[in-house]
């Protein structure tokens, strides 16, 4: 079976991209680069249920309205 997605190559990628990113950094600016990124991920799942919710509700609404 042909591997169409290498869990570990995306995860040796990420950290070579956050450590140029970060590598001249001071330790201050190295907090606020990841206090950042973690503020990104949050609104990003944030919505993803936001939206999940939504979509519930859609499902849920069309459902009702079903003879069925």
């Amino acid at each position: 079976m042909k591997k169409t997605f290498d869990c570990v190559e995306m995860k040796r990628k990420t950290q070579e991209e956050i450590y140029e990113e970060t590598r001249d950094l001071s330790p201050e600016k190295q907090i606020e680069y990841f206090r950042r990124a973690g503020e990104r991920f949050w609104n990003e799942i944030q919505s993803l249920r936001t939206n999940r919710q939504a979509d519930s509700a859609s499902i849920a609404e069309a459902d009702h309205g079903s003879p069925c």
